[in-house]
């Protein structure tokens, strides 16, 4: 499987995604820059994204901040150690404690590799993630693009690239995710790509960042 590593394969997949559907050369204009988006995969990105899910990115910023205060290293041994009253001070509700408990636990038995998850093709990588507890499609796929560097994985869940969509297309009200995995499923190969240039575009319409960190 090729990683999304650097940003000429950013730029080549944007160029390839302007073949493949005209419409996002516009996108791609008045997306303005395209990150790269990628980070260390390993526990620490697992929770970042954790954290991230149905909060701002502000928010997801200021919880993980404490988070590396309290939790340091920010390991799956660490977090369990240091227990539910740092957890509560780092701002995590119930739902996200439980998730990343058993996510922590997951990855000391083994359960759950994310090496071994990182070089799988898509569907299986999200399969063996999703099998553990508080880990949902969202979750799984953001991970394997931002740690894992996937090419074709798109994030159909995903509310601000739903709107992204809505508002490039011109589709009102904007498309759910089974409508918004059909309207990806014409970018393949590059997925990874198009999900990253459709967060920088909403970034340049809604002038604040929607993207998951990093």
């Amino acid at each position: 499987m090729r990683r999304i590593a650097t940003l000429d394969d950013i730029a080549e997949g944007l160029d390839a995604l302007g073949r493949l559907d005209p419409r996002l050369v516009a996108v791609r204009g008045a997306a303005g820059e395209v990150p790269l988006r990628l980070t260390e995969p390993g526990f620490a990105s697992l929770v970042s994204v954790v954290v991230s899910q149905q909060v701002s990115r502000a928010s997801a910023d200021a919880i993980m901040g404490r988070l590396g205060r309290l939790v340091d290293p920010l390991t799956p041994e660490g977090f369990v150690a240091a227990g539910e009253a740092a957890w509560r001070e780092a701002g995590l509700s119930r739902p996200k404690m439980r998730a990343l408990t058993a996510i922590s636990e997951a990855l000391a038995s083994g359960s759950l590799d994310l090496a071994v998850a990182a070089g799988l093709e898509a569907g299986e990588a999200i399969r063996h993630m999703t099998a553990i507890h508080g880990i949902g499609p969202w979750t799984a796929e953001v991970y394997l693009l931002v740690a894992a560097g996937h090419p074709d994985i798109f994030p159909a869940k995903d509310v601000a690239l739903q709107s992204a969509v809505g508002e490039a297309f011109g589709i009102d009200p904007r498309p759910g995710d089974k409508a918004l995995g059909q309207i990806a499923e014409s970018w393949a190969p590059w997925r990874g790509v198009a999900a990253r240039l459709f967060w920088a575009y909403y970034r340049s319409r809604r002038g604040r960042e929607a993207a998951p960190a990093p």
